[in-house]
């Protein structure tokens, strides 16, 4: 049986939080959704532009001991709970590439696709037409089939930046509906 590590204290925003940040501040509208929460940075840095913002984690003790603080917060997995649509979806995927799946903030399963691919498929509904998904992901895991698979939904996916690690390429994705 394969055990999920779940964290107990808030996920810190690391380098590609802050690299996703710089183009999520450029981006407004009414309403807004940041799946996978975390630390609570991304879905703060949204209520500034957005006039509606949620975010949404897995695991309830992230949420309950945010880095920054934010309202409408809903603990499911992805956003099956969620039936509305929203301008702007983003959501910095556990993309990393593992046999297994022991840290749910940052392992993506076989090819880094498995989680990042449940994900697509819960938030494609809260998409508005016409709406964007920002998500991220990285060179070490097979984004290109990703991005095959958000075209598969009827997305218009394509890479919008990408930002050289020494040992990785943080790439993130802008999807349209």
């Amino acid at each position: 049986m394969q055990k999920k590590f779940y964290r107990t204290e808030a996920y810190l925003p690391a380098e590609d939080t802050f690299f996703m940040a710089d183009y999520i501040e450029k981006e407004s509208g009414l309403s807004a959704l940041d799946v996978g929460s975390g630390s609570g940075y991304l879905t703060k840095l949204l209520g500034q532009t957005f006039s509606f913002v949620v975010g949404t984690d897995i695991d309830f003790d992230v949420l309950k001991n945010q880095s920054y603080k934010t309202k409408n917060l809903i603990c499911c997995n992805g956003s099956d709970a969620l039936q509305s649509e929203f301008d702007l979806v983003v959501c910095n995927l556990p993309y990393l590439a593992t046999d297994e799946i022991l840290d749910i903030a940052t392992d993506g399963g076989a090819e880094g696709f498995e989680v990042p691919k449940k994900i697509l498929d819960s938030t494609l509904k809260n998409i508005k037409t016409g709406g964007k998904f920002l998500f991220m992901t990285s060179s070490l895991s097979n984004y290109q089939k990703l991005i095959d698979y958000a075209q598969e939904l009827g997305l218009s996916a394509k890479i919008l930046a990408r930002k050289k690690l020494f040992f990785e390429e943080l790439i993130l994705i802008e999807a349209i509906k």
